[in-house]
Parts: structure tokens; sequence; C-alpha cells
């Protein structure tokens, strides 16, 4: 009886933003008996996280003793999704390959299987590389799913198109700010801003491991399968905020996939996207207190690794309710 007591006693709140960190964070208020809006100007499918590749990777976020914790959490819960069907979710072979050598990476202890490449398995021109095994997320499926589990839970999505997070104090006295790029007007915070990257769908040519390049002299390519298509990226373009895709940059990104995957030439392609990367010098992850005992919990500035440390940060948010 105390456990019921207790649950109904757990104040409403509202989560700011509807892409994978606000629908994770809802998810996990949700089970810990939280009653939970969403309030968003965007919604699947069409906010950033819908445009993803999306892997398991720790890029371009910060600080790296939390991001480990974070993404160790979330490696661990997208395996436990990869035995589900229907999510979109899949653990697959990852190569990443390297033109000189260099040390193992911060976060292979983190991962399975993990080992140095053989010469055979890399493409001419590479020296060096890492094998590993890691979740691949269809975000279009994987959004689907993450809006059908919160409904399911009895959480609501809004649309709402607000000028500061604390607009939302009047209807909740707790609010998580999961906001992204939206956190510059929401709360002021200059120190974000958007990371360029364009994507190419194309037909999968049969294509089953992921294969990365991060840092060749033509530019990142990636090369992650999905169920039935493939996603070819990319590129990095810092404080660059245009979301239309530009045609020679899709070349460009085909021709330097297609020079490491001879299977990717002809590939039909399905689509071109841009998105607009969240970064940050750190990822902010903690709550701060307002007048009238409300709370405002910030959880953005992930960087490329939104997807990948979605779990473990969620997981944290829902720590500092609870002990606030």
């Amino acid at each position: 009886m105390a456990e019921i007591q207790n649950v109904a006693a757990k104040q409403k709140v509202i989560v700011v933003g509807c892409g994978v960190s606000g629908l994770t964070c809802a998810i996990r208020l949700c089970e810990a008996g939280y009653p939970v809006e969403i309030w968003a100007r965007e919604v699947p499918p069409d906010t950033t996280s819908n445009i993803a590749g999306a892997i398991w990777y720790p890029y371009l976020a910060q600080p790296q003793e939390l991001v480990a914790r974070w993404s160790a959490v979330g490696y661990a819960e997208f395996h436990r999704l990869a035995a589900q069907p229907g999510i979109g979710v899949a653990v697959r072979h990852c190569l990443e390959i390297l033109q000189a050598p260099v040390g193992d990476p911060w976060w292979s202890t983190l991962v399975s299987s993990y080992r140095r490449a053989t010469p055979a398995e890399l493409p001419a021109g590479y020296l060096d590389g890492y094998v590993y095994t890691a979740p691949t997320i269809d975000t279009p499926v994987y959004l689907s799913y993450l809006v059908g589990r919160f409904e399911g839970l009895g959480g609501r999505i809004c649309r709402r198109n607000l000028k500061h997070a604390a607009e939302a104090f009047p209807s909740a006295p707790i609010v998580v700010n999961c906001s992204g790029l939206g956190a510059r007007e929401l709360v002021g915070d200059r120190t974000i801003y958007a990371i360029q990257g364009q994507t190419v769908e194309v037909s999968r040519m049969g294509i089953d491991s992921v294969l990365f390049d991060q840092h060749g002299p033509r530019g990142l390519a990636h090369v992650i399968p999905r169920a039935t298509t493939c996603i070819l990226g990319g590129t990095h373009v810092d404080r660059a905020e245009g979301t239309e895709p530009d045609p020679e940059v899709e070349k460009s990104i085909l021709q330097r996939c297609a020079a490491l995957e001879p299977r990717l030439r002809g590939a039909a392609v399905l689509s071109s996207r841009v998105g607009l990367r969240p970064g940050r010098p750190t990822v902010r992850l903690e709550a701060e207190r307002w007048p009238g005992a409300n709370l405002l919990v910030h959880n953005y500035g992930h960087g490329g690794a939104g997807v990948t440390l979605s779990w473990g940060c969620a997981a944290d948010v829902v720590g500092l309710i609870e002990n606030r």
C-alpha cells in the first residue's frame, strides 16, 4: 500500500522535445510512476533524430568519463532491444579503418568482440583498423516504437511552440529540457551550436556490416546497413545550419563510400537528407531549481551521440528528479 501511495503522489512532469532524448526520458519517467507529457514543436517523423544514421558510437560528446558510463548503459539496452522484432535495432559487425596505426580507442572496453583488424580486412591504402560489434538503429522505425511505447504507458504528446522552457511550469512543477539546438532560445544557452551532417539512403546491395572511415583525406565515409537499405555518410560542418541537401555533397558521399565498398557502385539513391546535430563543449545534464519549488532538468548537447547516450542519460534524469 505504501508503494501505491508513493506512485500516486508523484508530480507531473513535462518533457520538452520529442526526439530520441525526450522520448527516452519520458518513457523512463513513466516507468518510474510519473505522469508525463511531451511538449514539442516537431514530433516524429519530423525530428532531427529521425535523420540520424544511426549506430551506437560515442561521437562528438564530452566529458569522456560520463559519456563512457552513459554509452555503456545504452550498449546493454540496445542489445536487449535487438532481440525484439519490429523495433528497428540490430547488432552488426563493424569495421573502422585508419590510414595509419593508432592505439585502441578509449571506448574499446565498452563493446563486444573488440579486436584489431587483420591486413586482409583492410581496403587498399589503409594500414590499421578496429573490428567490434555494435547496435545499429533504423531511426524512423525506432522513433515510431518509442512513441508507441510512451503512449502505451499513458503518456501524451502535445504540439507546443515554447519561447522559454519555464513556460511549462504553470502546467507541471518538473520540466525536463531535451530541446537539443532549441536550448539556445529556450534557456539562452549560447554554447550550443549546429553540426551539419548530410547522409544518403541507398538500396542495401547485400551489405550486412558497418564500415567507417572517420579520418580519411577525402572526408568521412560511413556505410550503415538497415533492414532493406543502407545509410551512407557523411559530413561534419560546424555552425552550418542549412537543411537542404547539396547534390554535389551527395555525389561526393556516394563516391567515397563506393571506393571503400564496391558493391555500392550503381546503388539506387532513395533519399538525401541533412540534419543538425546539437554540438556543445559538454553534454548538459543537471538539475536547476526555480522559484515555487519548481525543478528544471537539462538533458541536451549530445553532439553526434544522441541515440548512443539516450538510455544512460534518461536514467540520470530520473535519478535527479527522484533525489531532488
